[in-house]
């Protein structure tokens, strides 16, 4: 918090640490180093087959940034996700003001992103129609976006891959911005559901000598 919290928070995601509202964390287990931080090389990334079949199934969808203010249809949306995906996690007794504080109780530049359908006037207003199908929100650093927390409608996970779907379009959106990272957070080795942080290459991930280079 207060007129250092933006350089401090670039500092410590750079360090590897992970931010939730006005709190910085980084895992310190003594005898594990299993939790490593990686940020993709969004300007040397390559674009898998697989990859491109979930941008087009996803291509009557569009991101919106918006000022990080939560909505009750982001919360139910949120409940819902929760409820299917993570019933036994940390995050499951969140209530709605619970998860008011995680959107706006940030002291750095952060956004939330709203992908909706493209609708008639989206060429022409920027703005998706319809139900929101998923969310991000981000955090803009000065080398490149983190992305804080998202979530999506599981009832469309298998046709549409939406997690997947986030961080490509957050890969394109930190291209835009001139920004050469996008952090994902932590990957553990051997973990079935951060499995598909290690597909994102080429990667880095922090080791006890730095920022070391995967994928190549």
């Amino acid at each position: 918090m207060g007129r250092r919290a933006v350089a401090l928070n670039n500092a410590l995601t750079e360090s590897g640490f992970r931010r939730s509202q006005t709190i910085a964390y980084r895992p310190a287990c003594e005898d594990c180093r299993a939790c490593v931080s990686v940020r993709v090389l969004v300007n040397e990334f390559t674009i898998s087959r697989n990859m491109r079949r979930v941008l087009d199934a996803n291509a009557d969808l569009m991101g919106e940034t918006l000022p990080a203010r939560p909505t009750s249809e982001q919360y139910s949306l949120f409940r819902h996700y929760l409820d299917s995906r993570h019933h036994d996690g940390g995050m499951a007794d969140m209530n709605v003001l619970d998860y008011t504080m995680m959107i706006e109780d940030s002291h750095v530049e952060t956004r939330v992103v709203e992908y909706r359908r493209r609708g008639p006037d989206t060429a022409i207003n920027g703005r998706g129609t319809g139900p929101l199908q998923a969310m991000c929100l981000t955090d803009v650093l000065a080398d490149g976006l983190s992305m804080v927390y998202s979530f999506y409608d599981p009832d469309k996970a298998a046709e549409r891959s939406l997690g997947t779907f986030m961080i490509l379009d957050h890969i394109a959106r930190a291209q835009k911005l001139g920004l050469p990272h996008l952090y994902l957070g932590y990957w553990v080795e051997g973990s079935r559901k951060m499995a598909y942080k290690a597909r994102f290459t080429p990667q880095q991930r922090l080791g006890l000598d730095g920022w070391e280079s995967y994928g190549r």
